[in-house]
């Protein structure tokens, strides 16, 4: 049986990225389209759907790595800043976006929170369907 471990992220998280935008939990809140993903960025995310595009992302991280927490996250996410002439330093990426996501997951049964997010087996079922339809 194909997983989520067989198939290339980037198909995965493009198809699972169309999944969730179907589902009405799954909604980008109203100030998503004036933040920056991080502090480390200097600009606003450019794909208009970048919000199904993180919330994918993070499914398939809790799906491989669960148990994962915001902190590990936004490690995940962060990267480094551009300081002018001092040398580049680590940024970890917003907690905010990432906990929201979260919370939306958890209301469409995705993820459960246990001593960390944990995927349930309504999202493992979901992730193994779309592996299977990539594969197949």
């Amino acid at each position: 049986m194909t997983t989520v471990y067989d198939v290339p992220a980037d198909k995965l998280i493009e198809k699972l990225k169309e999944e969730l935008k179907t589902m009405k939990e799954i909604t980008p809140p109203e100030w998503s389209k004036f933040v920056k993903t991080s502090s480390s960025k200097e600009r606003l995310p450019d794909q208009e759907d970048w919000w199904y595009i993180r919330a994918a992302s993070i499914l398939r991280k809790i799906y491989i790595y669960g148990p994962v927490g915001v902190s590990r996250l936004r490690t995940a996410y962060g990267s480094k800043k551009n300081r002018g002439h001092k040398p580049e330093r680590f940024r970890k990426a917003s907690g905010a976006i990432i906990r929201r996501i979260l919370q939306q997951l958890e209301e469409a049964d995705l993820v459960k929170s246990e001593t960390g997010r944990v995927i349930t087996p309504k999202g493992r079922s979901l992730l193994d369907r779309i592996s299977k339809e990539i594969e197949g």
